[in-house]
C-alpha cells in the first residue's frame, strides 16, 4: 500500500498561508462593513420609526458575529497536518460552512415567521421616513459589493465556508431590500405588500442555508463522489499500464480535498516495486483528472480478491515454507532462492537451485515435492536450475 508523495511542506504552507491572509483579508473588509451598516439601520430605525430597519441592523451585527467565526475557522482549516489530524484540519471549514447554512436557515425561518404574522395582524405604528429609503439603500449597495468581492475570493481558494459567507452576506441585502418595499408600501398605503415580500425572500434565504448545511452534512459522513466521477477514475486506472483490473474504489470529501482509495489488479509475476510503480502511474493519472485530489491510497492485489473465497489467513508464512524445506534439502535455502505466490488460497512455490539436479540433488528435491504435497495448501512448485 503506498500513497503518492505530496508537494513539499514549504510550498503547501506558502500556499495554505496565502489562502487564509485572502479569507481573511476579505472577511475583515465584511466584518468592518457589518458593523458600519449595523450602527447607521439601528440609529436610523429607531429616530425614523422604522422597526424593520432597526431589526435589519440588528441582523448586521449578528453578520459581524458571523465574520469573526468565519476568521477563525479559515485559520484553524488552513493548518499543516499534525498526529492528531494525520489529513489536515479541512473538516473545521466543513463544520463552520454547515453552521452557516443553519444560521441562514434560522434567519429565513425568523424572517418568514415575523413577516406571516405582520400579513395578518394590523398594527398601528407611525410611517417611516425618507431616510428609513436611504440607509435601506445604502446596505443593499454595500451588502451586494461585498457578496461578489467575498464569493470571488472562495472560489479562487475553493473555500465552500467563504462561499457561503458570501451568501450569508446576500440575506443581508435581502432583507434590506424586504426594508426599502416595506418602505415603499407603507407610504403609498399598501402595508401588506412588504411582509409577502419578505416572506418570499425568507424561504429563498432559507433555501440557500439547506444546500449550504446538506452538503456539509454530507461530507462530514463521508459521503462518495458522484457515481460519474468515480467512473472517470475507475476508467483513468484501467488504462494505465500494467493494470488489470480495479476495484474497491472509494472516496470522501474533506473541504475542498477529495481522498481516494483503491485496489489495483496487477500480474502475480510482476516484482513488489514493479506493482508500485504502476500504483504510481495510476495516482499521477488521476490527479490529473481531478486536480483537487489531495490524498491516493492504493492497494496492489495480484489477484481479484472480490471473485471467490476470500484469502486465507491459514497459509502458511515463508518462515514456515523455507525451513520445511530445508529438512527436505539437507541444506540452507537463501530468501532470494525461493519466491512464493499466494494465489486461489494456494501457495505456489519457486525454487531457484544451482546445478541440474542430478543425484542426491535430484533425490532431495523429490523428498520436498513429495513433502509439500502432503499439505491442503500447496499449489505447485517449479524449480529453476542453473549459477544465476
Amino acid at each position: 500500500m503506498a500513497t503518492k508523495p505530496q508537494p513539499t511542506a514549504t510550498t503547501s504552507q506558502a500556499s495554505a498561508a496565502a489562502e487564509a491572509r485572502a479569507a481573511t483579508r476579505v472577511t475583515l473588509i465584511g466584518m468592518i462593513l457589518d458593523l458600519v451598516l449595523g450602527v447607521i439601520k439601528c440609529i436610523g430605525g429607531a429616530l425614523f420609526h422604522s422597526q424593520a430597519l432597526l431589526v435589519d441592523g440588528i441582523h448586521s451585527f449578528s453578520d459581524a458575529a458571523s465574520d469573526l467565526v468565519v476568521i477563525a475557522v479559515m485559520k484553524v482549516s488552513r493548518l499543516e497536518p499534525d498526529q492528531g489530524h494525520p489529513y489536515g484540519h479541512q473538516r473545521f471549514e466543513t463544520l463552520g460552512t454547515m453552521i452557516l447554512g443553519a444560521t441562514l436557515i434560522a434567519v429565513g425561518g425568523a424572517l418568514a415567521w415575523d413577516n406571516l404574522e405582520r400579513l395578518f395582524v394590523d398594527t398601528d405604528a407611525p410611517l417611516p421616513e425618507w431616510p428609513v429609503l436611504a440607509a435601506a439603500l445604502l446596505s443593499v449597495v454595500g451588502k451586494e459589493w461585498i457578496f461578489r468581492y467575498t464569493r470571488k475570493v472562495g472560489l479562487a481558494i475553493r473555500s465552500e465556508l467563504l462561499v457561503a459567507n458570501a451568501w450569508h452576506s446576500r440575506t443581508d441585502a435581502l432583507s434590506s431590500i424586504v426594508v426599502l418595499v416595506s418602505t415603499l408600501g407603507a407610504m403609498a398605503g399598501f402595508v401588506w405588500l412588504d411582509a409577502l415580500a419578505a416572506v418570499v425572500i425568507a424561504v429563498l434565504v432559507g433555501h440557500v442555508g439547506w444546500g449550504f448545511t446538506w452538503r456539509s452534512v454530507k461530507e462530514l459522513v463521508d459521503t462518495g463522489l458522484p457515481e460519474e466521477e468515480l467512473e472517470r477514475l475507475k476508467e483513468v486506472a484501467r488504462t494505465t499500464e500494467g493494470v488489470r483490473n480495479v476495484h474497491d474504489l472509494r472516496s470522501r470529501r474533506m473541504g475542498h480535498n477529495i481522498l481516494v482509495d483503491v485496489h489495483l489488479v496487477v500480474s502475480p509475476d510482476i516484482s513488489v516495486s514493479e506493482g508500485h510503480q504502476v500504483g504510481m502511474q495510476v495516482v499521477a493519472r488521476m490527479r490529473e483528472s481531478l486536480p483537487d485530489i489531495a490524498h491516493i491510497t492504493f492497494h496492489i492485489d495480484a489477484e481479484n480478491d472480490e471473485q471467490g473465497r476470500p484469502t486465507s489467513l491459514q497459509l502458511p508464512s515463508r518462515k514456515t515454507i523455507q525451513t520445511e524445506l530445508e529438512a527436505c534439502l539437507s541444506r540452507p535455502v537463501s530468501p532470494g532462492r525461493l519466491r512464493l505466490h499466494y494465489l486461489r488460497n494456494k501457495v505456489h512455490l519457486e525454487l531457484f537451485v544451482e546445478d541440474r539436479g542430478t543425484g542426491p540433488e535430484a533425490e532431495a528435491l523429490a523428498r520436498a515435492v513429495h513433502s509439500l504435497e502432503q499439505h491442503p495448501w500447496f499449489g505447485s512448485l517449479r524449480i529453476w536450475h542453473g549459477p544465476d
